[in-house]
């Protein structure tokens, strides 16, 4: 069924697991995805970036989403736009059925960022939409999302606070580390939990945050992807344990992209290179949409996002 996210990230929150957002490009995508939550028995949020609204054509991914709805009526699943650049773009969103959008203002200053968030917070609940927002800005690469290194900024705790006051929104992307795209950290790993406590210790209890750039580029598919003719050499996200730890901690909501096209795109290579005769696209597409509901069933273990329906 196709549902908003409140009801999930409240029970996500008490019973301190978060659910998984990932991101979709085309058909074998989605249907990887939804496989692995029914199997799991977990809600999910299937999100929409700009990146595949211009690839796939917004009408296309909404009626894949619908399909997935109708195919498995039994799972809870949250159509969100991800990283909505504009109020126009969350304004057609919302007005095609999406249940939640995402306004990134983060590029913004604090104040055009609240006032951009409070516009779309308005019109998305007049219409019975969620709203998600970001404040504090994220490195690295995701679609039309490009922060250069050492432009990023961390979430103030008391912006926190003053920012979800003054616009509204229903959940708070929020900046402790992470990074965007599959080249997240050069030295060892680190989060900053202890402004990440400090933020949700600071909102109402209950506040859902959600955690951006959280893939965890599982070296296996890096060196898949490598050994069949990749270039991704030093590619490495989140450990794990660092995501599970922050599910704890009031993030109700973990994006993961980056996971999904390394799983998708190491199971292609392999197929073309051992198969080169191959011309059949269901050869290859079958064993990559395999690998996504695979790792989509890996990620809902991590997240403790099982059996919750």
């Amino acid at each position: 069924m196709l549902v908003d996210t409140k009801e999930m990230f409240k029970k996500a929150y008490e019973g301190g697991y978060a659910i998984g957002a990932f991101n979709v490009n085309n058909m074998e995508i989605i249907q990887g995805i939804i496989g692995g939550c029914a199997e799991k028995k977990s809600p999910i949020i299937i999100q929409v970036s700009a990146g595949a609204r211009k690839y796939a054509n917004p009408i296309y991914l909404r009626k894949l989403i619908e399909a997935a709805v109708e195919e498995h009526p039994e799972v809870p699943i949250a159509m969100h736009l991800d990283h909505g650049a504009d109020a126009d773009i969350c304004r057609q969103c919302v007005d095609s059925g999406f249940t939640s959008v995402m306004i990134d203002g983060s590029h913004h200053d604090f104040e055009e960022n609240v006032r951009l968030t409070k516009e779309v917070v308005d019109y998305a609940h007049s219409k019975g939409v969620v709203v998600e927002a970001e404040l504090g800005k994220l490195e690295g690469v995701e679609d039309d999302v490009k922060v250069a290194k050492g432009e990023g900024s961390y979430t103030d705790p008391d912006q926190a606070v003053e920012f979800v006051e003054r616009t509204g929104c229903d959940s708070l992307a929020v900046a402790i580390g992470t990074s965007h795209g599959a080249f997240k950290f050069q030295g060892d790993p680190k989060l900053d939990f202890e402004r990440l406590e400090e933020i949700s210790k600071r909102l109402p209890k209950g506040y859902p945050l959600v955690l951006h750039g959280a893939s965890t580029v599982i070296p296996e598919f890096v060196e898949l992807c490598n050994k069949y003719g990749g270039d991704i050499p030093g590619a490495k996200g989140v450990p794990e344990d660092m995501i599970s730890k922050a599910s704890k901690m009031g993030v109700c909501k973990v994006n993961i992209d980056t996971d999904l096209r390394l799983a998708m795109t190491a199971m292609i290579r392999k197929a073309l290179q051992e198969n080169p005769s191959n011309f059949d696209p269901r050869k290859y597409l079958g064993p990559a949409r395999d690998a996504i509901k695979e790792m989509v069933m890996h990620k809902l273990d991590i997240l403790g996002n099982v059996n919750h329906l």
